[in-house]
Formats: structure tokens, C-alpha cells, sequence
């Protein structure tokens, strides 16, 4: 019999890990709507067309796609066989979601009339890229996206920031950096190198520097088109250093007379500004020019949060603006922002670091331990115990002291509340604290009391 197993890039999530994971989550679903977010869900599927042309070539690869149900190839010949993409329509028409921000789009477009904009809305969902599978990248993981759209106010990317730091806050990642950058400023920086058009493969290039490094980029600049001229342009783009303020003003200088790039910078500026009324934010903003974000629908202001502390050096959460995602759909001119905090990889590094919580860990506050002839008073006193909110179980079945007290000792549960028939004809039961070893004696009233202090 062959040995069960779980595809690579996914992963089981035992109820430990859930306890935690649902405290991330828990954590940032109460941000999100402390800010005025409501909730959102879409299906794990979509048509392929909603898909396809929105993250770029490189995203288009690792899209997911599933199978059409019955004989798709029936129809089909052995000519077209051949060739996959003639094929493609038989053999698949949707796909796994790639990421929550091109279906949320496809939902406003689809309910536009029934919504209320600026629209501010959460999604806490499963997404699945078909990438390489490595330490804090997987094939199937969570995101939780907060995005606005219908407004063009830079208030939101502050309070992006803000959330972001929020949440890290709660979490207790201290450290941590907001990497800012904006596609105009990339669009300018094109234009200064005299390869105006190549913006996306300059992107996608420089998305790769810390990975690949700065000659390499160079090398697959060269691939792309960009002159040796051209290049030698962009070297000072590496170049540029001190705090945000001298960044913006030295990027500044190397656009020169480019409008688009000097409208990036501006709304850098007016972003720190707003951000500036929160000054423990400002100090994990990072002006970072070479930040290219690949994904192809963002137009404004980019962002990536990186954790400085721990194994993780993938990004944590990332997101930016988007001027007109929906009008792929059909309905143009609305602007939006969004970002997405990723919980696989900051449930690493909140590993990686012991930070999580003991009450992150929280089960049953109590167990009832009892003999068999005071079964039916013991499941009568269970219900009171939860009627009155204590998180209380009883052993299913009749079984020796022993097993149930180490059964309780290895589900790490607190208290143990001893009720023997004496106990029930007394009024009297043991409240044993396995931590501690001790017991007090205490009757109905006294024991709920007392739980419901712990």
C-alpha cells in the first residue's frame, strides 16, 4: 500500500498550529475592521479570463489551472493535439486563484450598482501559485487583503501603513521594515535611461536584486534590450542612500525633467507627510528606489514588508495602488489601494522568534474527572459549567483516575474538578491545578466562581 502524503508546497496544520495560525488571523480580522473594513469571500476558482494578462508573463505561469470535467479531448485531432494553446480552451477554461485582489476587482465590477464607494473591504482566503516550493514560499497559503477602491486620496496608503504596524504590534514583531517605492518613479527612471516603454522589464528585473544581485540585473536588463548606454544610466538608481528625505531629493535630481517620475515623488512625500502623525510608524518606512513590486496592475505608490529579525527573508505583506484594475473588466477610472499580509511566513517568523502567546495556545480551562456511577451528574454539572462560559470537557467514557488525570496532564489543561458520587452528595468537589499540584475543595458556586477568575 502506498504511503499517504500531501502534495509539495502544502501543508497539514495540527490543532496547535491552528490555535496559532487563528490567532494571526484573529489578530489582524480586528484591525481590519477597526479601520472600517467589512468582510469578502470569492470562489477558490475563476474563469480563466478573469485571470490571465493580470500579473504579468511570469505570473501567468504559475497560474493553477484545472482540468474541464468528461472527455475534453474527444473533439479534439491529432494535429491540435499538438499544439497546447489551440488546445488550452478543451483541456481547461478556469483556474485557482493567484492572489484576492484581480477576483475582488472582478466582484466590484460585477456588483457596482449594489456597492457603496469608496468600498472598503477584507478577504482572509487560500490562494495557490504553482512556484517552486522552498523555506516561506509555498504552493498554498493564505492572504489577507485590505483593499479601498473608488478614491484616489493618499489617506490610504497611510493608513496601509498604519494597519501594517498595528498588526506587527499585536503580533510583537518589532522589527521590521515598510519598503516604499512608486511605478511612476520606475516609469521615470525609464525614461532617464532612454528605454521609455521597457518600464515592466525594468521591473521585473530589479524585483529580482536581492536575489540575483546588481550585475545580474544588468545582465538580464541587456537580455531585455537596455543599451550598454542605457545601463550605465540606471547605475546611480544603486547608488542612492540616507534617510527618506535625502533619498526622495537625490531620486529627484536623477529624474530630471521626467513629469511622471516627479509626480511618484510627490506622492512619496505627501504619503511620509500623513504617515509622519504617527511618528513610531516613521521609523520603519524605507525609501527604496530599486523596490519593483512584480505584479503588472500596480500604477502608484508600491510597498514590502520585510522582517528584520528571524530566518525569513522573504517579504511578510506587500501591496500598493492600482488606477484602473477593474477596467480590464469594463468599468474604468476607478482607483484603488490595497496590500496583503502573508500569514504562512509570519507565522514563521513569530516561530522562528517564540514570541506566540500561551493564550494562543488555550484549550479546555477544565476537565471533569469521574467514576462511573456519577456519570449522568457529571455531564448535567459539564453543561453548567459551559452555560456559565467556562471551556470545560469531560472523558467520553468510564475509565480509571489515572488515564483521565493524564489525559488532562498531556492536553495541557489546567484544572482538573474531581466529582465522585461523594462529591455530588456533597456539594463539595476537588479542584485540582495540575500546574501547581494542588487542591482546594469547593462547592458548585464557589467552582464556577473560581474558574471564571482563572
Amino acid at each position: 500500500m502506498e504511503k499517504p502524503s500531501i502534495p509539495k508546497g502544502t501543508r497539514d496544520f495540527g490543532p496547535e498550529k491552528m490555535a496559532r495560525r487563528n490567532f494571526i488571523f484573529d489578530t489582524i480580522k480586528e484591525t481590519f475592521q477597526k479601520y472600517g473594513f467589512m468582510p469578502l469571500e470569492t470562489p477558490a476558482m475563476e474563469n480563466l479570463s478573469v485571470l490571465t494578462g493580470k500579473y504579468g508573463n511570469e505570473g501567468d505561469q504559475l497560474l493553477f489551472k484545472v482540468l474541464n470535467s468528461g472527455d475534453f479531448l474527444a473533439k479534439s485531432t491529432e494535429e491540435n493535439r499538438k499544439d497546447y494553446k489551440s488546445l488550452l480552451p478543451d483541456i481547461s477554461e478556469k483556474g485557482l486563484r493567484y492572489d484576492l485582489t484581480v477576483p475582488f476587482a472582478r466582484f466590484v465590477v460585477m456588483n457596482r450598482n449594489d456597492l457603496v464607494f469608496p468600498f472598503k473591504r477584507y478577504q482572509i482566503q487560500p490562494v495557490w501559485r504553482a512556484d517552486r516550493p522552498q523555506k516561506g514560499r509555498y504552493r498554498e497559503f493564505y492572504q489577507c487583503d485590505a483593499d479601498v477602491v473608488g478614491t484616489d486620496s493618499l489617506l490610504c496608503e497611510a493608513e496601509n501603513i498604519f494597519m501594517i504596524c498595528d498588526v506587527f504590534k499585536k503580533l510583537g514583531i518589532k522589527k521590521f521594515s515598510i519598503r516604499l517605492n512608486h511605478r511612476k518613479i520606475l516609469s521615470g527612471i525609464s525614461e532617464v535611461a532612454d528605454a521609455p516603454g521597457k518600464e515592466n522589464a525594468l521591473c521585473i528585473a530589479i524585483d529580482k536584486l536581492d536575489k540575483i544581485g546588481e550585475e545580474k540585473v544588468y545582465e538580464e536588463l541587456a537580455v531585455s534590450g537596455f543599451s550598454d548606454k542605457s545601463i550605465e544610466k540606471l547605475r546611480p538608481l544603486f547608488q542612492v542612500q540616507g534617510n527618506n528625505d535625502e533619498k526622495l531629493s537625490q531620486i529627484s535630481e536623477f529624474l530630471g525633467s521626467s513629469q511622471q517620475g516627479k509626480k511618484g515623488v510627490d506622492e512619496l512625500k505627501t504619503i511620509l507627510s500623513l504617515a509622519s502623525v504617527r511618528p513610531e510608524a516613521m521609523k520603519h518606512i524605507d525609501i527604496d528606489l530599486t523596490l519593483a513590486r512584480g505584479l503588472g496592475y500596480y500604477t502608484g505608490a508600491i510597498f514590502e514588508v520585510k522582517a528584520l529579525e528571524g530566518s525569513i527573508s522573504s517579504s511578510i505583506s506587500g501591496g500598493g495602488r492600482y488606477d484602473n484594475l477593474t477596467g480590464v473588466f469594463g468599468l474604468d477610472g476607478v482607483s484603488g489601494v490595497g496590500f496583503s499580509f502573508g500569514v504562512d511566513r509570519i507565522y514563521d517568523v513569530m516561530e522562528d522568534l517564540g514570541i506566540f502567546p500561551e493564550s494562543a495556545l488555550e484549550g479546555p480551562k477544565a476537565m471533569i474527572a469521574y467514576f462511573e456511577d456519577s456519570f449522568t451528574d457529571a455531564f448535567a454539572l459539564l453543561h453548567d459549567l459551559r452555560h456559565a462560559g467556562i471551556s470545560t470537557e469531560m472523558y467520553p467514557e468510564a475509565a480509571k483516575m489515572k488515564k483521565q488525570l493524564s489525559y488532562a496532564d498531556k492536553k495541557q489543561i489546567p484544572f482538573v474538578i474531581m466529582a465522585g458520587p461523594g462529591e455530588f452528595a456533597q456539594n463539595v468537589f476537588g479542584l485540582k491545578n495540575m500546574r501547581a499540584g494542588s487542591q482546594d475543595n469547593l462547592n458548585k458556586e464557589e467552582l464556577i466562581n473560581r474558574l471564571k477568575m482563572q
